[in-house]
């Protein structure tokens, strides 16, 4: 039992922790077996039989006393001997075995012979045992001076596995790391300290932010430990720290400097990045996760706060800085910085749970915040609770289910309304498919779309199609032999079994989607999405749980937000960046959402991001540029950031929201098929004319692309890369990206600091007279001359040169005189110029917000 307990509180490693305790007990208990033993004083030689023996409760004790004894041996003896076994040299492993043996052997023949002499002399039995506990306590000395403060340690281990259930991962990487090593963590609450300390066996030093080591519970944990008071702002404070890690030392230092008041990763100092490079020293990186739940965080009135939340403690592997000796002085600085967020931002993507469903972790986030939290809103300003979304989610999903199989694709034609969402899970909830129908594309391409998933049934709301006007897209889909249901017909069937499936899912959620869905494979596709089809047919794009899972993750590492954020979407859920970003994330980590159904609604969303009290809106930037000509200054007054996507930010779109509204944008770039955001500028790491930097987790590559000589095809490999395509030449048969790797198909460039900064696709350069143009970069100078309207260029063939730029712009007054003064003056080359202006009253635009590529290249050709 005492090997057992062992190794359940040492979670599988070998030190030496709980052996103080271990000693302790024996002690203890063959001390009290002693005073057990004066209850139960038999005269003469009177023997008792088993049951007598059990009636006496005397008799209990001295059983849990020896119980505890063997137990407490075990405690102690195990780590011990397993340590003697690993830190010996390989080749002397075995002599020193054997010579623990005989020195164990020796122990046990003097014990037994000063027994028999004792005995002799008429010691009893229990006077033997408490001498023995006297003598151990000896030995409980001993050892508490060979491990300084163990014994301690090991009573707070135990205290927080007993009250925590504290999960500790990796700690074989902390031998791993060498002798110099600097321990860094994200810093959650006051007892982030004691937590590593009592799991590390190793004497540990702790820098500890003076301010942050004033408080009294600080203060007294770290009294069982050396520190280091040390200022985040004074350079002078890391040399005592760097003097401490060359001294063999092992330090733990907080990198944010201050407790998280986001709950998530807040500003990285540079200092620990420093240290590690003047000392040598190997970095290892640790993740705490739970603290934040405690009364011990500063997150009072974000969280729900609880006074045992499950607590884990996870040991990454050691990393090393590998800093050119040219770099010196404040870029060496820098570099360190950077790379050091980089670790933090990696350390918080590696140690997070990807593999888990969809539907899991909304049952994990309801545990989290509890029942109750509101989560989802729309414009019937009706806002539901997690408990309601589950319950939903298990009624309508048992009635949408119906005549499928699990993993079949349904098809799901709905605005953005809190319907969409319940249907979006409950089908999660039976193991079926949501297939993701875009609703803008026109019946051809819904019909295409679904002939290629498979589709065979499509759930909409009559209240919908009436509004919308897409009675003939029905009528197309039935046509094709799909079929069609209605929500509000649904509504009706759900009979008295539903309703009370409906309150077992509200109270044993768990259980029941154990029943309801019995393949959980987070590796299973999560939902179809369909490309937006800017320049071509809409490929489906299978996204596995998994896909999504590491993507929310991945930008949750980047961008502080919490719970008490409010998102605004008014993004389509037909599109990744509205479903995946704007929608499953802010659900899954607690932070509520309001829908909105159209994001053409230039007047009245400005109001409604007021009235909701947003604190982050997400859009692209024709749809941010048509918001700002509408808004009143104050309509954004509580808008933290803007994350923008799906189309490159115009700089003067940038500038009006930070003059006008006093709001920043962070631009971002990704895919459909990378679940979707590859790249995004954050509050730590901005800079403008850049889509940001690439997401942990991302391996990547630029390929050469003849003609041009910056950058090039960028290609991406990752957890949030899709699991396949569906092509309407192959419906229903899933086609992988060649071994792992997604060709974006744009063309790019990555500087020295990983900034990202998007050249344009490949399909959007045109060669003329021998050389490559980026259309995208034509377009980037005329919003220079004309920053109020919009433009796009497309290319048509020429007979001279081989093909030939078409400006399509919403400037009236456009003239290609103006144009061409304007791009000497910039020093544009001739061949950039468009040779044909094409005036329209309004750009043509998906219902994605992206400019409709297709459609303007009509227009051109008939011009």
């Amino acid at each position: 039992l005492g090997s057992l307990l062992c190794n359940r509180l040492l979670k599988g490693q070998v030190h030496a922790t709980y052996a103080p305790l271990g000693a302790l007990g024996i002690t203890l208990f063959a001390v009290d077996l002693y005073f057990a033993s004066q209850h139960f004083t038999p005269g003469g030689n009177e023997l008792f039989g088993v049951v007598e023996y059990l009636r006496l409760p005397a008799g209990w004790r001295v059983l849990a006393d020896l119980v505890a004894v063997a137990v407490s041996g075990g405690l102690f003896i195990v780590p011990l001997y397993a340590m003697v076994q690993q830190r010996s040299e390989p080749s002397r492993r075995a002599r020193n075995i054997a010579a623990n043996n005989v020195v164990n052997a020796l122990f046990m023949v003097v014990g037994a012979a000063l027994s028999a002499v004792l005995l002799e002399y008429g010691a009893s039995v229990p006077e033997l045992f408490l001498l023995l506990g006297l003598l151990n306590a000896v030995v409980v000395v001993y050892v508490s001076r060979l491990l300084p403060g163990a014994l301690v340690k090991a009573f707070i281990a135990w205290l927080l596995d007993a009250v925590y259930r504290v999960d500790v991962q990796g700690l074989k990487h902390l031998q791993e790391a060498g002798d110099r090593v600097l321990i860094v963590s994200n810093h959650l609450s006051f007892l982030d300290a004691a937590l590593i300390a009592a799991y590390v066996p190793d004497e540990l030093t702790f820098a500890i932010d003076t301010h942050i080591a004033q408080h009294r519970l600080i203060r007294f944990f770290l009294g069982l430990a050396k520190t280091f008071p040390m200022d985040p702002t004074n350079p002078l404070a890391i040399r005592g720290v760097v003097a401490a890690i060359k001294r063999g030392e092992k330090v733990v230092i907080f990198p944010e400097g201050r407790i998280t008041v986001t709950g998530t990763l807040m500003k990285v100092y540079e200092g620990p990045g420093l240290i590690a490079d003047k000392a040598g020293a190997k970095l290892l990186p640790v993740r705490l996760e739970g603290a934040q739940y405690t009364p011990f965080s500063r997150l009072k009135g974000k969280v729900r706060l609880r006074w045992f939340p499950k607590l884990s403690v996870r040991f990454l592997e050691p990393r090393t800085f590998d800093v050119p000796d040219e770099i010196q002085g404040r870029a060496r600085r820098a570099y360190v910085g950077n790379h050091l967020y980089d670790l933090m931002t990696e350390m918080m993507f590696e140690s997070s749970d990807t593999r888990r469903t969809l539907f899991q972790s909304l049952l994990d986030i309801r545990r989290t915040h509890g029942s109750g939290h509101l989560i989802l809103e729309d414009v019937e300003r009706q806002p539901i609770s997690y408990r309601r979304l589950i319950m939903g989610s298990f009624l309508l999903g048992r009635r949408l289910e119906k005549g499928s199989a699990p993993g079949d694709n349904l098809g799901i034609l709905l605005p953005n309304v809190i319907g969409t969402t319940v249907a979006f899970f409950g089908l999660h909830a039976f193991g079926r498919v949501p297939a993701m129908l875009n609703f803008s594309t026109g019946v051809a391409n819904l019909v295409a779309a679904c002939r290629t998933a498979g589709v065979r049934s499509v759930f909409t709301s009559r209240r919908f199609v009436e509004t919308a006007r897409l009675d003939g897209m029905v009528q197309g889909l039935e046509e094709a032999g799909v079929r069609v249901g209605y929500l509000e017909d649904v509504r009706k069937r759900i009979s008295l079994l539903d309703r009370l499936l409906g309150l077992a899912a509200g109270a044993f959620p768990q259980i029941l989607y154990r029943l309801t869905c019995r393949r959980r494979d987070p590796e299973q596709p999560a939902v179809v999405l369909f490309t937006s089809g800017t320049e071509g047919t809409p490929k489906g794009v299978v996204l596995s749980h998994r896909n999504i899972q590491a993507n929310r993750y991945q930008v949750a590492a980047r961008i502080d937000f919490g719970p008490s954020d409010i998102v605004f979407n008014a993004l389509p859920l037909f599109h990744s960046f509205g479903l995946s970003t704007a929608t499953l994330l802010p659900i899954l980590f607690g932070m509520r959402v309001f829908l909105y159904p159209s994001p053409l609604h230039y007047r009245i969303v400005p109001e409604m991001v007021y009235g909701t009290n947003a604190t982050i809106l997400f859009g692209t930037d024709t749809f941010l540029a048509g918001y700002a000509r509408f808004a009143h200054p104050y309509d954004f007054y509580s808008v933290r950031f803007v994350c923008s996507g799906a189309e490159k930010l115009k700089e003067e779109t940038r500038r009006l929201y930070s003059e006008r509204f006093g709001v920043r944008i962070f631009e971002g770039y990704g895919a459909t098929e990378t679940a979707p955001v590859l790249a995004m500028n954050s509050p730590m790491q901005n800079r403008a004319a850049t889509v940001g930097r690439l997401m942990p987790g991302i391996a990547w590559r630029l390929d050469a692309v003849p003609g041009i000589e910056t950058g090039g095809r960028l290609l991406v490999s990752g957890p949030n890369v899709m699991a396949g395509y569906l092509r309407a030449d192959a419906p229903g048969v899933l086609q992988p990206p060649a071994d792992g790797w997604y060709n974006t198909g744009d063309v790019v460039s990555i500087d020295a600091e990983g900034f990202v900064t998007i050249q344009g696709r490949m399909k959007r350069f045109a060669k003329i007279g021998g050389e490559m143009v980026s259309l995208a970069a034509v377009e980037a100078t005329l919003a220079k001359l004309w920053p109020e309207q919009a433009h796009a260029v497309v290319s048509l063939p020429d007979p001279k040169k081989g093909e030939q730029l078409v400006l399509v712009t919403e400037n009236a007054q456009a003239t290609r005189e103006e144009l061409i003064g304007f791009a000497h003056q910039v020093g544009m080359a001739d061949i950039a110029i468009p040779k044909l202006i094409v005036r329209v009253e309004q750009l043509p635009v998906l219902g994605t917000g992206k400019v409709d590529l297709v459609a303007i290249k009509g227009l051109a050709e008939q011009a």
